[in-house]
């Protein structure tokens, strides 16, 4: 038996995308309880030989995966408002990213290398001082996860990123796309955003430890431009863990991401557990691989 495609996906307004290399699915419940899928055709920056390379492709992938994962969120808004009178316009769309990009920046950048410069007097060394930033920003970075969790409309969202790793793992077993298989699985994926992230958070500490120092704007500077290179290290830890998670030796390096997905994700009910595979069953049919 072959290996299964490893498909990617995400949770949306009332719904799932999954993705492959030149096509999305999109599966969205309407206010009339039926199920509208729409698989549309994208292309990915990695298309492109050079930003395929080990690391490089890591950034793109990132930046990639905003776009498209944007472009999926207004159309499920619209979708899932239909016949209210709301959609999501272009302006709002990109002040969506701008806010969303800025708050990131914000809260895991500038605050962290702020709050480390005001008591480096008290700290020794260069090092000491880069350490104590990036425990800092994982501290934020898990405060905010914590946070969000805890919002009612995001705990919606959040059983629709548990139905679409339930979906993926019923696929990956070669077993049939239906909401019974699917129920035996958990929502718990190693290859999920949510352990990206931290895998980011941590790589940033042991990077970000061998940069120097000097005045606050040129530590916020470094650090900016450093961010690829933490991106692309990140996403190759991850990949590594997702195609050997089930190895021994390497199943330890991936557990702090799944404690931290019982806050992401949450059991689904039957009717999104049916979106999700939808969505699936839709990009299934498309017959391609992702890379």
């Amino acid at each position: 038996m072959s290996k299964p495609v490893s498909y990617g996906g995400q949770a949306l307004i009332e719904g799932v995308m999954m993705r492959a290399p030149k096509d999305i699915a999109m599966a969205v419940r309407l206010p009339d309880g039926n199920i509208n899928v729409e698989r549309q055709p994208i292309k990915p920056w990695s298309a492109y030989p050079v930003l395929k390379l080990p690391v490089i492709r890591g950034f793109v992938a990132l930046l990639d995966s905003l776009v498209v994962g944007m472009k999926a969120l207004s159309y499920s808004a619209g979708m899932a408002a239909e016949g209210q009178g709301e959609e999501i316009k272009p302006f709002e769309m990109l002040l969506t990213i701008v806010v969303s990009l800025g708050l990131g920046l914000l809260l895991f950048v500038a605050l962290p290398t702020g709050m480390a410069n005001l008591v480096k007097a008290f700290v020794p060394g260069v090092l000491l001082q880069n350490i104590l930033e990036g425990v800092l920003r994982l501290g934020i970075f898990l405060l905010y996860v914590v946070a969000i969790s805890r919002m009612k409309d995001i705990q919606r969202v959040f059983q629709y990123h548990g139905a679409e790793h339930m979906a993926i793992f019923t696929y990956e077993e070669g077993l049939d796309l239906t909401v019974d298989n699917a129920r035996q699985f958990t929502t718990l994926h190693p290859r999920c955003g949510t352990s990206f992230l931290l895998i980011v958070m941590v790589v940033s500490i042991v990077v970000f430890a061998f940069l120097p120092l000097g005045p606050l704007w040129l530590r916020l500077v470094s650090r900016l431009l450093a961010m690829p290179l933490v991106a692309g290290i990140a996403y190759e830890f991850l990949k590594l863990s997702g195609n050997y998670c089930k190895s021994r030796w390497f199943r330890w390096a991936i557990v702090p991401g799944l404690w931290l997905q019982k806050l992401t994700t949450s059991q689904p009910d039957d009717s999104q557990l049916e979106v999700a595979l939808a969505a699936l069953k839709s990009i299934v049919e498309s017959g391609q691989e992702l890379s």
